[in-house]
């Protein structure tokens, strides 16, 4: 009330006593003396709900933001690749250990017991594929100096 009072009293003087300068500090002293009516006349607590209310919905809307851009990014390889491409013609050493999942130093209790351990996975008998199964066989060989490799029966 007091604001606008002031507002009115301002322009029945007539526009010859007011310059901008004069204008600018009477609206700074307007939104000054409102914010003190406001925080003064207990209209405080629907004020600050409302600037917490429109907080939320700004948070609310940024995270809906960055959800669609994450949903939206390419998706990247969680698991450890496979090794790709198929068996050499004549099986290497280096190509042994892959098949066996050992390194090409290790001991020979050590490729008998990953020998047994891949066997068991993929035997024939129990489902697995008689030409896997040979090239497994043919990678024993190869860790434990017994062929040259080419071994293989397919």
């Amino acid at each position: 009330m007091e604001i606008c009072v002031n507002l009115r009293r301002l322009v029945k003087l007539g526009s010859a006593q007011i310059k901008p300068s004069n204008l600018q500090r009477t609206f700074a002293d307007a939104n000054l003396r409102l914010l003190k009516l406001i925080l003064a006349r207990k209209m405080a607590t629907p004020f600050f709900a409302g600037l917490a209310v429109a907080a939320a919905a700004l948070a609310g809307r940024y995270g809906v933001q960055a959800w669609q851009s994450f949903k939206a990014r390419p998706p990247t390889a969680r698991m450890r690749k496979f090794y790709e491409g198929g068996f050499q013609p004549t099986m290497t050493k280096r190509e042994a250990a892959l098949i066996l999942g050992l390194r090409e130093s290790a001991t020979p209790d050590k490729v008998k017991e990953a020998h047994r351990k891949v066997m068991v996975a993929n035997h024939p008998d129990a489902g697995g594929s008689h030409y896997l199964a040979s090239k497994i066989n043919e990678a024993k060989d190869v860790m434990l100096g017994k062929t040259k490799g080419s071994g293989s029966a397919f």
